[in-house]
């Protein structure tokens, strides 16, 4: 049966969004969660249907029917899991290179949600039945840590979080090329690409392909580079916003794609004109054994959303990333910025 509270808008709660006065009032969901109840009708106010731009008034009597939750089709797995914190309200999982966060077409087993189902059955429902727990996700092929929610209030609680800027997700980027910059912000829209449906691209707002309008949404990245070896510089990124495969077009965006990086430029080669012999082979060799993106989520901190501790977690990349950097830092004869 669905879940019904009822509120009655105050002196001091007139004029408001009606979403904002509900994100107030239920702080176990977010305003987007809040705004996609109000669209199906599952909130009313004064026994009318709601929208979420209109203003409160007071006296208005606002019915909230949060609806049951569904039962989940996914199936549990055994699979090893490297968590780095758990507690009774969320987990900091070091996720694989190669392992999806969640089903999707052509991934519906193997995932992080089927090894957290089998791990423990207290995961926050907001996600929905086929995201249990997952407050942020990771690209495929980018390794690193995230965190998983165990009860809706954390789950608000870190959503908020992330959407208000005070959590913080830091990441290492191999990149090719050497930057200008020592720090720099990104600042460019993206949005789905026009023919290739599996890529995002930076879209300028009212961008249009044929007749249709393309779609886009703000994307901030903070880079700043921490070594450079050759043609190749090691990058700290850090999401301003979480927009899909976000690092990895806005470095491609400025010129430095992730090594790598198969979607965005960045499977290449190191040619003869840089290195010759066994040495170039060798680095070859080892871009390719990346098997992906060298982009590693290394460091994430946020408010536990029970006590309000702050609490922070790194992880090391992966062993193939670390060879690599190590080989460059090696042929660089640097151990610090330049090389």
């Amino acid at each position: 049966m669905p879940d019904q509270q009822v509120f009655i808008v105050s002196d001091t709660d007139e004029g408001l969004r009606l979403d904002v006065f509900l994100s107030e009032k239920m702080r176990d969901l977010s305003r987007s969660q809040l705004q996609r109840l109000i669209g199906t009708h599952a909130i009313g106010v004064n026994g009318e249907p709601a929208k979420p731009s209109q203003r409160t008034v007071a006296g208005d009597l606002v019915v909230v029917e949060t609806p049951a939750p569904k039962v989940s089709s996914i199936a549990p797995e055994t699979i090893a899991l490297d968590i780095v914190h758990e507690d009774s309200d969320l987990l900091v999982i070091n996720k694989p290179k190669g392992m999806v966060v969640h089903p999707a077409p052509g991934a519906s087993s193997g995932t992080l949600v089927n090894a957290l189902l089998a791990h423990c059955q207290d995961l926050s429902g907001i996600g929905g039945v086929e995201r249990p727990g997952i407050v942020h996700r990771l690209d495929k092929d980018t390794s690193g840590l995230l965190v998983v929610a165990k009860n809706d209030v954390a789950h608000g609680s870190l959503q908020r979080q992330i959407q208000q800027k005070t959590a913080v997700r830091k990441y290492l980027a191999l990149v090719w090329g050497r930057p200008p910059f020592q720090h720099a912000v990104v600042d460019v829209p993206i949005g789905r690409h026009p023919t290739d449906r599996k890529r995002m691209a930076v879209i300028e707002p009212d961008a249009r392909f044929g007749h249709a309008r393309l779609t886009s949404r703000a994307a901030v990245t903070e880079l700043r580079v921490l070594e450079t070896y050759g043609p190749f510089s090691l990058l700290e990124a850090v999401l301003q916003t979480g927009r899909t495969h976000q690092i990895r077009v806005h470095c491609a965006f400025a010129g430095y794609p992730i090594v790598g990086d198969p979607t965005y430029g960045g499977l290449r080669r190191v040619g003869a004109d840089l290195l010759r012999g066994p040495v170039q082979a060798e680095l070859n060799e080892r871009i390719t054994h990346l098997n992906g993106q060298a982009l590693h989520a290394f460091f994430l901190s946020f408010d536990h959303p029970t006590t309000g501790e702050r609490v922070a977690f790194e992880a090391e990349p992966p062993a193939e990333m670390q060879e690599l950097v190590g080989l460059l830092r090696a042929l660089s004869g640097s151990t610090g910025e330049d090389g």
